[in-house]
């Protein structure tokens, strides 16, 4: 089983396997925002429906589906990716219990060096949940931020390469107030990312309060975008429950799209300060936000 989902997986990348693909390599742990997925975990009836809807929406290609076991303990999942040029998506549909804690990690980040990037994490304040173990193509570990962001941290035994895409995906984390200055200070440090906007008094139209007020801080690094919003976590839904905001083209154009292939418009579109937003459920229950630039 080993033995076929890596040679599915390199099957579907490009001729040339190299770290970088020939382009230069971003400062820090990161390789690319390409290899940054979004970790969506769904049933085994919803899932083929799911993967479809995804390429329907945003374009791009998937992976063959295999069933492997992807953590450090017995297990049994079906894994499959959806490159898309708006983003990728890493998805599961776990034949056995989902083994603690994986289920709650949000986005698996390729790094250079999987015991650099985990000590590296720890330094800057992260706690690490699993120790690095061996999964069927490569390493793993999951580490957590303060206000509770979970992240999987990987590396590939045959380095993968991937064209860049189109639109790069925003990372949406929700924290505490509290918590807000240790994570942005945490993961910027670990990333070597930098803060490209801090908006203590955001409209709150942005998460579900409209009236209300919210700090917005956006991150860029070599793993992409990131957005942290610190609320009063007094939200409706569906806020909070999205992973992922997609960059799109013609934000009516993909709503459309989406909504032919099974997805529910659940919010918008409304107009915000520098975009046009919705937000979609997808079949099996991945929620994700959609916008295009004003």
């Amino acid at each position: 089983m080993r033995s076929m989902l890596f040679a599915a997986l390199l099957t579907f990348a490009s001729p040339a396997l190299a770290q970088n693909c020939g382009t230069p390599a971003p400062e820090g742990p990161a390789v690319g925002p390409q290899y940054d997925t979004t970790h969506v975990y769904t049933s085994a009836a919803d899932y083929d429906r799911f993967m479809q809807s995804l390429v329907a929406t945003f374009g791009g290609k998937l992976t063959p589906k295999n069933t492997a076991n992807v953590a450090p303990v017995p297990s049994s999942t079906w894994t499959q990716l959806a490159l898309t040029p708006a983003g990728s998506v890493s998805a599961f549909a776990f034949q056995t219990p989902v083994p603690w804690p994986f289920g709650a990690e949000r986005t698996g980040y390729l790094v250079k060096d999987l015991d650099q990037a985990v000590a590296a994490a720890r330094a800057a304040g992260a706690s690490v949940l699993v120790a690095p173990f061996r999964d069927p193509i490569g390493r793993d570990a999951v580490i957590q931020w303060p206000g509770g962001v979970n992240m999987q941290l990987y590396v590939h035994d045959k380095a993968p390469c991937y064209a860049p895409l189109a639109t790069v995906p925003e990372n949406r984390v929700y924290v505490a107030p509290e918590a807000i200055d240790a994570f942005v200070r945490g993961f910027t440090a670990f990333a070597k990312g930098r803060v490209i906007g801090d908006e203590a008094r955001a409209p709150g139209e942005e998460v579900g309060q409209p009236g209300a007020r919210v700090r917005r801080v956006r991150i860029e690094s070599g793993f992409g975008k990131l957005v942290a919003y610190a609320t009063n976590g007094q939200l409706p839904f569906p806020y909070g429950r999205e992973m992922t905001g997609y960059e799109v083209p013609d934000l009516d154009a993909t709503l459309a799209k989406a909504q032919a292939a099974g997805a529910e418009l659940l919010v918008g579109p409304v107009t915000l300060a520098d975009r046009r937003s919705a937000m979609l459920r997808f079949p099996g229950g991945y929620i994700a936000e959609l916008h295009a630039p004003r």
